[in-house]
């Protein structure tokens, strides 16, 4: 069984017993979270979206908070002496998915 859930404006494929990495939640390591999925795949391959989710949920525990790897952005315009760089690091919250009802 799997579901695909809404978070920080992303889509996750999730499964029992994965552990996910999301954009920042607020709360700390070992703390529950809750999220509403947007379709639910049962293990006959049956298929819930919409209203045959009504009550469904995705419960999860915070693992841990974090900086994924730094990304480089280079910029540059050829025959012009033009060139920029720049870092970034995301933020993110690992959550450990415990649980799926539908």
């Amino acid at each position: 069984m799997y579901a695909v859930i809404e978070t920080g404006g992303k889509q996750y494929r999730v499964a029992t017993g994965e552990t996910v990495r999301v954009e920042t939640l607020p709360g700390d390591n070992g703390s529950q979270v809750e999220f509403a999925p947007l379709a639910v795949v049962r293990e006959a391959g049956e298929v819930l979206t919409g209203g045959a989710l009504n009550g469904a949920k995705v419960k999860g525990t915070i693992v841990g908070n974090g900086r994924a790897d730094k990304v480089i952005v280079f910029k540059f315009k050829r025959k012009k002496q033009y060139k920029r760089t720049i870092g970034h690091r995301q933020n993110f919250t690992a959550v450990k998915i415990e649980e799926i009802s539908a």
